[in-house]
């Protein structure tokens, strides 16, 4: 129950940072060749999902998701509805960094995804005459908060499915190996001491102090919109805001150390960093070649070999705002949409899917169990299940501890284009650590934001 009561205070506080730093990301319009025609269909018509009459047996599902790293769990899940249900279901997984191209082309086709994701706001934008509205829907009525429900006006326009936190997850025994715990690393200044240590002992030690930073793009989501979250976030805090179309660039000077601190204590040289991916990331920390690795509660079955017992996860710390009581980045980006121009008996297979995901004892042990094969999530609905994922277990202990979450705040990025300019000027400084470098990332950060928010 302890725990039950737990994974509820960090659903409460991402509802509240909701309304802090909403938004979305994502800057490719849908084509004009496949614009909506008709109206949407009101919530109303439709028939209650899980209701005995429902006609979603006559449809079918076709569900384009958005996580490459659940596909696995997706694809059983799936199979279990429909083995269930006779409902079939399609799932297709967008490969990393593509969602928004492969979406715009799924869109446009005759059997079109029937169940998509945005990001938030931003996001909706550019989909929102997609939207089916969900208001009044039997899924909408199991969020455990309204907070969590997209809204465009007065139309649900979608609803958010899951909540993920993320900062350095560490491995125990090799930390206390180079003589030190977590008790040791309160603030960016410990944990350049202690890995600029661990560096320094690399040899005699047999590890480094971070996992690769990889600039390819399986891995550089983590630095180009992860950790760049960091100094949005806290500019954001010291002006009051939640988004602006001009970002200044207060705390690039902290992007900067905590971005050498990375490049320059991990496994490999920072020119080596282009061609480095995520799957050597994740090599690295369970291999044991690295004490730290930048993920996310949602890496938990990819480290898990490592033993829940010498899993951690520490703060970002960038040298910026109340060290001493900062907490992991918890939010969300993932918002379900229904389609709104599929056939009306696949709409209501669509709700009848999703109202399952997050009722059934199946759908819900799919969703939350962090064992292998499942996805383990905190999901945003009244049957969320206390979660068998050490990593969201920690996240739990830091909000009962009182500590401020670092919001998402990535969802107000002006686009993936601003994403991904920032990404090659990161790539490019790491392999040339020079000033002149730097500026071409503070450009990227600063001047391309305005730009690109003025689109």
């Amino acid at each position: 129950m302890k725990k039950r009561l737990l994974t509820l205070a960090l659903a409460l506080v991402m509802a509240l940072s909701l309304a802090a730093c909403g938004g979305g990301s994502g800057d490719t319009q849908p084509s004009g060749d496949s614009q909506p025609s008709g109206d949407s269909q009101p919530a109303g018509d439709a028939q209650t999902a899980g209701d005995s009459s429902s006609p979603g047996a006559s449809g079918a599902v076709y569900y384009l998701n958005f996580k490459p790293e659940q596909d696995g769990a997706w694809q059983a899940l799936a199979e279990a509805y429909t083995q269930e249900t006779g409902v079939e279901v399609k799932v297709q997984t967008a490969a990393s960094g593509q969602y928004e191209t492969t979406l715009m082309s799924e869109i446009a086709k005759t059997d079109a995804p029937t169940l998509f994701q945005v990001n938030g706001p931003v996001g909706l934008a550019n989909w929102k005459d997609y939207c089916y509205d969900l208001s009044g829907s039997a899924v909408a009525g199991e969020l455990s908060s309204p907070d969590f429900a997209l809204m465009d006006g007065d139309s649900m326009s979608g609803i958010a499915y899951v909540i993920e936190t993320y900062g350095l997850i560490y491995n125990k025994a090799l930390l206390e190996q180079a003589g030190y715990s977590a008790d040791d690393i309160k603030s960016f200044a410990d944990l350049k001491k202690v890995a600029e240590d661990i560096t320094a002992r690399k040899d005699e030690l047999g590890f480094s102090a971070f996992t690769s930073a990889g600039m390819d793009g399986s891995s550089d989501w983590r630095f180009k919109t992860h950790l760049a979250n960091l100094p949005i976030y806290f500019e954001y805090e010291a002006d009051g805001i939640g988004d602006t179309d001009a970002i200044k660039g207060t705390y690039l000077d902290n992007y900067r150390a905590i971005w050498d601190l990375y490049i320059n204590n991990c496994t490999c040289a920072p020119t080596l960093l282009s061609a480095k991916t995520g799957d050597d990331s994740v090599a690295e920390f369970v291999t044991e070649q690295a004490v730290f690795y930048q993920n996310g509660t949602w890496a938990f079955g990819d480290v898990a070999d490592v033993g829940e017992e010498n899993l951690g996860m520490l703060p970002i710390y960038i040298g910026a705002g109340d060290e001493a009581n900062q907490g992991l980045c918890t939010g969300t980006e993932n918002y379900w949409c229904v389609n709104k121009n599929a056939k009306p008996e696949d709409i209501q297979a669509t709700l009848d899917f999703m109202y399952w995901c997050v009722t059934s004892d199946t759908g819900l042990d799919y969703m939350c169990s962090g064992d292998e094969g499942k996805m383990g999530f905190v999901i945003p609905f009244k049957g969320n299940l206390e979660s068998t994922n050490a990593l969201v277990n920690i996240a739990n202990d830091y909000v009962a501890q009182g500590t401020t979450s670092i919001k998402w705040c990535f969802p107000t990025m002006p686009s993936e284009e601003w994403k991904n300019v920032l990404g090659s000027a990161l790539t490019a400084y790491a392999a040339d650590q020079t000033d002149a470098n730097w500026e071409t990332v503070r450009a990227a950060f600063v001047d391309n934001w305005a730009a690109e928010k003025s689109k």
